[in-house]
């Protein structure tokens, strides 16, 4: 609050003459009620505008007036006096962050190895980072299930399918890409002419196995931009290829750009058909009548068995390793195995 030094500027300017009717002072509310009087009314308004002029001028209400102002302009000087210092604003540092008067803390004092380092408070942060998506997903995002809504294929009135792409709220500089893809053949009012000339308007953008048109635009800020483009571009595309002046019918297709992949179909030969099944099951059951009967013969060979049998004639005809006595470095004797 700043110190009033001149009592004489809060008053308003002394009129200079007797009182004259201007109309050009009056606001616009004023003009339009002054606009609708009659004659006898504005005559009547005009002596009401010099009653009060002539009475707002008088002596005593201007030393009235005048009175009231000094008043005013002592009590804000008592509350304000002249020689009050004003305090020096302190930077505010990292403790003061957020608080409402930063003067009550100030700068911060110099690290006297009590405190972490910045570093590790930068660890913190991410902590608690992580806790706060933690309880957003503990306690609301189970709420997000009362809107869901059951997923309904797009129908033929909505051939255009935009794809979007969000990086969890991290800033990327591919996020307001937006793609679109969409058949020609589900484009509505398209004759077969047509079709073939918008394939051919849109080039090396159309997939001649899919049917598919695929464009993208990156070019504005925001993807709502990026789709409304893609729209506006569709919609000019549908008028040139319906615009019957040029057809484009001595053109030829031209898809160069598209590499057609080879796809490897399984030989018929090796597919297993409901007769080959029956063939293998009766062969099958063969195999397992005749194992049934050399089992009970004792003829089936158990090669676990003959395999364990072999390794105990093994290790029973191994010899003995024999041991010598040698001396060792520090004198003392120990046992030494002999190769075989």
């Amino acid at each position: 609050m700043r110190v009033i030094e001149d009592e004489d500027a809060l008053l308003p300017p002394t009129p200079k003459g007797p009182y004259k009717f201007d109309y050009n002072q009056l606001s616009d509310e004023e003009r339009k009620h002054y606009d609708l009087l009659s004659p006898e009314e504005k005559t009547q308004y005009q002596d009401e505008e010099k009653v009060i002029f002539d009475h707002m001028n008088s002596p005593a209400v201007l030393s009235k007036l005048q009175g009231e102002i000094g008043q005013m302009v002592y009590e804000v000087n008592q509350e304000t006096p002249r020689d009050r210092e004003i305090p020096e604003k302190i930077k505010e540092g990292l403790f003061a962050m957020g608080e409402t008067d930063p003067q009550d803390t100030g700068e911060d004092g110099d690290f006297e190895g009590n405190d972490i380092t910045s570093t590790a408070h930068g660890e913190l942060e991410q902590h608690r980072e992580m806790r706060e998506y933690a309880r957003i997903a503990a306690w609301e995002m189970p709420m997000l299930s009362k809107l869901a809504k059951p997923f309904v294929l797009p129908g033929a009135d909505k051939p255009l399918r935009f794809r979007y792409t969000t990086y969890m709220g991290e800033t990327h500089p591919a996020e307001n890409k937006v793609v679109l893809e969409f058949c020609t053949r589900d484009l509505p009012d398209l004759t077969q002419a047509q079709r073939d000339k918008l394939i051919k308007i849109v080039g090396v953008r159309y997939n001649p196995e899919t049917d598919l048109v695929k464009m993208s635009c990156e070019m504005f800020e925001t993807q709502a931009q990026n789709k409304r483009y893609l729209g506006d571009l569709v919609d000019t595309l549908m008028a040139e290829a319906k615009d019957p002046t040029d057809m484009f019918e001595d053109v030829p297709f031209d898809f160069r750009h598209h590499r057609y992949k080879p796809k490897m179909e399984f030989p018929e030969g090796w597919k297993v058909t409901e007769g080959r099944k029956a063939q293998l099951q009766a062969t099958w059951r063969r195999r397992a009548l005749a194992d049934k009967e050399r089992e009970k013969e004792g003829r089936l060979v158990d090669g676990v068995e003959v395999i364990e049998k072999m390794l105990e004639n093994v290790i029973a005809q191994e010899p003995a390793p024999s041991r010598v006595a040698v001396k060792g470095p520090g004198g003392k004797a120990r046992l030494k195995r002999l190769p075989r």
